[in-house]
């Protein structure tokens, strides 16, 4: 019996080094965002939805990216402007909400994103990951990865998953797409009340990804912020 007690003893002082550890880990990473002045975006707006893709295996790269970081991190700007993209959607349905899946981004983690690509020409990883060395606009806090989902956090139908790699993710093929019966109406009307509230809030689409919008050009995120390593 003394053996038993003793040997739990020391199970449980291991799990619980393990958990201090993972969670010094991600304090570590989430200290050095606040450190640079970035916020939590459901500080800002609490009814923004948060499920880091990279923090779980359902992603491209099939494994866990960024560990214990769970919360969504952005520059004050691009929060509110984030805020604002909420407040409209729900002014509008009120019965659907953002649901964020990527937002500030270390660099070190676009590094493993970047690396996940090797059959890749340099051209075309760029479509999907920017080049670590000149940084990603989520580097700077300043970019958002996100869907629209009901109250409970089940997502709309975009057509595509997240990450998806290829001319179906594509806002600038929709139409296209849509006369070639490889998109829907109603999944192209998800999308459009995606955009529509992005655009309300200030973010821009880009071209390949429905899902990834710009609070600022990396232009301009490069001469305000500094990137987050």
């Amino acid at each position: 019996m003394r053996f038993f007690v003793a040997h739990l003893a020391f199970s449980l002082s291991v799990i619980a080094a393990l958990v201090f550890s993972t969670d010094a880990a991600a304090q570590e990473v989430e200290q050095a965002m606040i450190k640079q002045g970035l916020v939590d975006v459901q500080k800002i707006d609490p009814t923004i939805l948060v499920e880091l893709k990279y923090s779980t295996t359902d992603n491209f790269v099939g494994k866990d990216v960024y560990g214990d970081l769970t919360r969504a991190y952005m520059q004050p700007m691009a929060a509110k402007k984030l805020a604002s993209a909420s407040q409209y959607l729900q002014s509008k349905h009120p019965d659907l909400r953002l649901l964020v899946y990527d937002a500030a981004r270390p660099r070190s983690a676009q590094w493993n994103l970047w690396n996940a690509l090797p059959n890749m020409t340099e051209n075309e990883r760029q479509k999907y990951v920017a080049d670590p060395r000149k940084g990603s606009i989520h580097n700077y806090g300043c970019a958002v990865d996100l869907t629209v989902a009901t109250k409970d956090g089940k997502p709309l139908d975009m057509g595509t998953k997240y990450d998806f790699f290829g001319e179906l993710a594509y806002p600038s093929r929709e139409n296209e797409l849509l006369k070639a019966g490889k998109l829907t109406q109603k999944q192209i009307d998800n999308r459009q009340i995606l955009r529509t509230a992005m655009r309300q809030g200030g973010f821009s689409p880009i071209e390949f990804e429905w899902w990834h919008f710009n609070a600022l050009s990396r232009e301009k995120a490069k001469m305000a912020f500094r990137i987050v390593d």
